[in-house]
């Protein structure tokens, strides 16, 4: 194998059996038929729910609204297709794939409205309204499951497409870890390329291709479907290029990962300057309306919380006073926005003077960097591991966020003595208000490694958004139903 002129030579010496190219894109293929048939499933039954809502007091629906309801699956289809939801590149992603259901469903209506004024069709305003909301929220339900679905799947090994990583031995074993522990992406790199001399055959795991020079022979030799270039210096323009000429032949996909990590696509825009296309990133919105929008959301969200919990607030604190007549409430200095302190209360689930032994039990501590867990922590009380497993022991937090403390969403909140350890770049948590819930809790709590918890941290103060705090809520609840790193 050679490199010529910065070319990238896909000359394969044959020292090794070729994986026959499996079809990659099969399962891809069906999983979007299924995806279609079931949307128009949900138009038709959204059409037929809104002609029998509509009607049900004359008990005859007239024959435009049953052409109408005829016509809705189409319609839906078109629109969905237009909208994007049925674009590979989007299977099972959450966010980006609802995204499109709503926007088909505002085009739609939209459309709906303007056909008919143009053609004066007297369509009853009833039947429009229950119709199209009804076809999107049953859709997004649908889809839903669809991604719940697909994700178990993968995690079985399944639809899976085979990716070789090119780029320095560091990142790729990054990439792989990252890829292992969250297999719902469907990522799974089977071969790679590094630019730096590796000791042995392997890179954590994935079998060592070569260098550089040896992309196209191993995506020939493994089988894979895409090829994922890392931030890599000798990877310059040229050879990016000519590695795209050489793979657009077999139609295999590639996508390349830029040096700025953790930087979500809303905030960055390529904006081509004398003929090049230069990555615009965005600064991050800390202040102004939008965050204004954000805290009033979250008192009046905590203030109704708080109304309708307090019933199982009281009974939670009397269950703990009268189980060692202890205090029902545990209060900690805690560091919030821009470092400044503030009391976080919490159901006490711990001995009383759980703290003063903290220092002989230093040994046991089962985190890294600035945390401290124990799995089997002998200072829990019996009802207190209980709070813990649910999650219920946060629930006082609500009184933090109804005094702007806290957010519902952000950073877990640090002690004085972690937030003194933090090297400069974690201090970055800092600038944004620490929340009951944040990316962190969603992604595997007390399970996670110090340094993970910490890039969680800062992609979301990098990437916050109004969309982002309403996604970590709905997933907050299947991480405490689950109970995925509570202790």
């Amino acid at each position: 194998m050679s490199v010529t002129g910065g070319a990238i030579a896909a000359k394969d010496d044959g020292a090794q059996a070729r994986v026959p190219k499996p079809a990659a894109f099969d399962w891809a293929g069906t999983y979007r038929r299924r995806t279609a048939a079931a949307d128009c499933a949900c138009a038709l039954a959204a059409g037929l729910l809104a002609a029998g809502l509509r009607f049900a007091s004359t008990g005859y629906v007239p024959e435009m609204y049953l052409i109408s309801t005829a016509l809705l699956p189409a319609l839906w289809w078109a629109a969905v297709s237009l909208a994007g939801g049925y674009d590979a590149r989007f299977v099972g992603l959450g966010s980006d794939e609802f995204r499109r259901i709503l926007n088909a469903a505002v085009s739609l209506t939209a459309a709906m409205v303007l056909l008919s004024y143009a053609a004066k069709l007297d369509l009853a305003r009833g039947y429009m309204a229950i119709a199209l909301p009804s076809a999107a929220a049953l859709d997004l339900i649908v889809r839903y499951v669809f991604r719940k679905n697909l994700h178990r799947l993968r995690k079985r090994g399944l639809c899976t497409r085979r990716v070789v990583a090119v780029g320095h031995a560091q990142a790729v074993a990054e990439l792989v870890t990252t890829l292992r522990r969250d297999s719902y992406h469907g990522l799974s790199v089977v071969a790679a390329c590094v630019a730096d001399a590796a000791q042995g055959d392997e890179v954590a795991g994935v079998p060592l291709a070569g260098e550089l020079g040896s992309v196209i022979a191993a995506v020939s030799r493994f089988g894979a479907d895409g090829v994922a270039v890392l931030s890599c210096p000798e990877m310059d323009g040229v050879r990016l290029r000519e590695l795209a000429w050489e793979l657009e032949k077999t139609d295999t996909d590639l996508c390349v990962a830029p040096a700025l990590l953790d930087v979500a696509g809303p905030r960055t825009t390529i904006r081509p300057v004398a003929g090049l296309p230069l990555l615009h990133v965005d600064h991050p919105e800390l202040a102004g309306g939008r965050q204004v929008a954000k805290a009033a959301f979250d008192k009046v969200t905590a203030l109704l919380a708080l109304l309708l919990l307090a019933p199982v607030l009281a009974a939670i604190a009397v269950a703990i006073r009268l189980s060692d007549r202890g205090p029902a409430f545990y209060q900690q200095a805690r560091v919030g926005r821009d470092g400044r302190c503030f009391t976080l209360y919490k159901f006490r689930t711990m001995v009383v003077g759980a703290d003063q032994q903290k220092a002989q039990l230093a040994a046991f501590n089962q985190a890294d960097g600035a945390l401290f867990k124990i799995r089997q922590d002998p200072r829990v009380t019996r009802i207190g591991a209980w709070l813990r497993h649910w999650s219920l022991d946060e629930l006082p937090q609500l009184f933090n966020v109804l005094r702007g403390d806290m957010s519902l969403v952000g950073p877990r909140p640090a002690l004085p003595e972690e937030a003194a350890r933090y090297a400069c770049h974690v201090r970055r948590r800092l600038v944004v208000k620490p929340g009951i819930t944040g990316l962190w809790q969603v992604s595997g709590r007390s399970d996670l490694p110090w340094d993970e918890a910490v890039r969680l941290d800062i992609r979301y103060v990098e990437n916050w958004s109004f969309a982002l705090d309403l996604q970590i809520l709905w997933k907050t609840g299947s991480a405490v139903i689950h109970r995925s790193g509570a202790y």
